[in-house]
This record gives C-alpha cells, sequence and structure tokens, in this order.
C-alpha cells in the first residue's frame, strides 16, 4: 500500500515508529506536512497536491496533527476522504475530540462516566458555574490545550475567576470541571485500536504536582484496566468515531472518568513503559480500513438468470 503520514514532526518518535512499521509491512510510507498541501475542489473531481506536485496514488493517510495545523490539517484529512482514501481517523472524529467542549457533550448523552464540567464564556457566571459543580476545588482547562498546557487547579472561586479572566483575556475558552480528590494526581492512559484496549499506563505527576502527564514531569507505569474502565475507553472511541485513540480517565469512587480523548496519542511513553507494539497494531488497524474500502467499492458480480 501507498500510505501519507500527515505529521510536521518527521523526526518524532512516534511519526518515525509508524513509518518504519509501515515498512517493515512492505508498505510505501510518505511523511508529509500537512501545511504543504494544496487543493482544488471542481464539481466531482477533488484533487490534491504536495509542493505544488500531484502527490499520486495514496491508498491509506494517517493522521498525525498537532493542535497548531488543527484547521489546514483537517482540511487536508477531508479532501483525502472527498478522494475516497481511507483514512486511520476521520475529519470529523479528529475535530469532535480535539474541542474539548464538544468532545464532552457528544459523550455525555451515552453512559460513560465523566466528571461534572460546566462551561462559562463571562467571568461574572464563573461563580454559579464552580457552585453547580459542588463548589471549589476545580479544574479550570484551556479549550485547545495539549499535553497538560492550560490545566490549572483553582483551590477557591476568587482563584477561578482570576485564571477565567486571564485566559479569556487571551481570547482563549474554558471549561471547568469537578476536582476528583480520590485520584490523587494520578490518570489512566487508554491506547483504543480498532475495537479494543491495545495498552494501558498509570501515570503519576510529579511530587506537589496534580498533572499527570508524562511532558509536565510526571511518572509511568503498565497497567491492566479493570473491565469496567476497558468498557469505558472503547465506547469512548466508539462514540466519537475514533479508530485509534488515546483515552485518559480518572479512577474515582464511582468508577472510571474521561477527561480527555486524544485521536494522535503519543506513542514513546506507552511504548517505553509496556513494551507493547503499538506502532504495528495501528498499521494493521489501517490496513483493515483500506481493504474495507475496497470491498464496499468493489462492482457487485453478474447474476445469469439461466
Amino acid at each position: 500500500m501507498n500510505l501519507v503520514l500527515l505529521s510536521k514532526g518527521p523526526r518524532l518518535y512516534s511519526t518515525q515508529r509508524l513509518a518504519h512499521a509501515a515498512g517493515q509491512r512492505g508498505h510505501k510510507v510518505m511523511i508529509r506536512n500537512p501545511l504543504n498541501f494544496t487543493m482544488t475542489v471542481y464539481s466531482r473531481q477533488p484533487e490534491i497536491y504536495y509542493n505544488r506536485k500531484p502527490l499520486g496514488k495514496v491508498d491509506g493517510v494517517i493522521p498525525r496533527i498537532g493542535a497548531s495545523a488543527t484547521f489546514f490539517g483537517l482540511a487536508v484529512v477531508r479532501q483525502f476522504e472527498m478522494m475516497d482514501v481511507a483514512c486511520l481517523n476521520s475529519s470529523a472524529a479528529i475535530q469532535s475530540s480535539r474541542d474539548k467542549l464538544l468532545c464532552f457533550q457528544l459523550l455525555s448523552v451515552h453512559d460513560v462516566g465523566l466528571p461534572a464540567t460546566a462551561f462559562a464564556a463571562q467571568t461574572e457566571d464563573v461563580k454559579a458555574a464552580i457552585q453547580s459543580l459542588g463548589g471549589p476545588p476545580v479544574i479550570v482547562k484551556l479549550l485547545q490545550g495539549a499535553q497538560g498546557v492550560g490545566v490549572v487547579l483553582a483551590e477557591t472561586i476568587r482563584s477561578a475567576e482570576a485564571i477565567v479572566d486571564a485566559f479569556q483575556s487571551l481570547n482563549q475558552n474554558i471549561l471547568i470541571q469537578e476536582f476528583i480528590r480520590e485520584s490523587a494526581g494520578a490518570d489512566l492512559r487508554a491506547i483504543v485500536i480498532g475495537n479494543r484496549v491495545a495498552a494501558a499506563m498509570r501515570r503519576r505527576s510529579s511530587p506537589g504536582g496534580f498533572r499527570s502527564n508524562l511532558h509536565q514531569g510526571g511518572s509511568a507505569e503498565a497497567v491492566r484496566l479493570p473491565p469496567e474502565y476497558e468498557r469505558t475507553a472503547v465506547s469512548a472511541a466508539k462514540i466519537l468515531g475514533l479508530h485509534v485513540a488515546g483515552v485518559d480517565m480518572l479512577e474515582s469512587s464511582s468508577g472510571p472518568k474521561i477527561i480527555e480523548v486524544n485521536s494522535s496519542p503519543g506513542l514513546e511513553g506507552i511504548e517505553g513503559v509496556t513494551k507493547v507494539d503499538l506502532a504495528t497494531q495501528i498499521i494493521m488497524e489501517m490496513e483493515r480500513l483500506v481493504e474495507e474500502g475496497r470491498k464496499s467499492r468493489r462492482p457487485m458480480p453478474m447474476v445469469s438468470n439461466v
């Protein structure tokens, strides 16, 4: 197969692992920066170019779109979709997971655990929003934050109002969530591939912190998830339409609470901790989607009446 791996970081661990795994399975891989594409749209004839040249035959696309390239990157994925090319995660699914508020709105109408969440556009509405969650402390999050950036613990209503005011002065939208005290600065990251959890780890914050992201100095250990947590992770990915996802959950007294769903989960930390070859499993899922697409386009055989 000819695969396009959309990534602004060709030397990143995840990009290299996926390209190597695809090559090991006999596929040709083109690592392409999504910002270097141009697209044309004619009636029934969408076309795509890379560095102003035709891209050639593409069987499948693996999007690894960073937050800074979300808008144009999603347009590139949509263009491939219009050209009937199989995409590991669809543009709609990526967009649904990337917008934290939209993600929680979509998950909230299903039977999956979520921390109580509120959204306030005005600083003067923050107090009522926090009270609706049961009072402080609360977590204040940027809607477009990633890797633990833009996540702040507010111990009081006044501090929450100050944090929200600071974010909004920078034209950033936020949401407010209840603080799950019993999680004690730890969370679970599950990698969902297809309809199963392929690997999972527990991440812990550095001493004195509450953000467990490895990029924020946290530590991690491999874990086997209880069935309830596996079902929650798989359900979240399915609800959002993601074939590959990183689902982050808190361990609460009432069961799993989803705090984020990532459409391009990093592989370095979890492969290192669990020793699971996730890259190869992701390529195998891409192969399945390409074959599934081919079967759906295959013409039906003629049936004789004789």
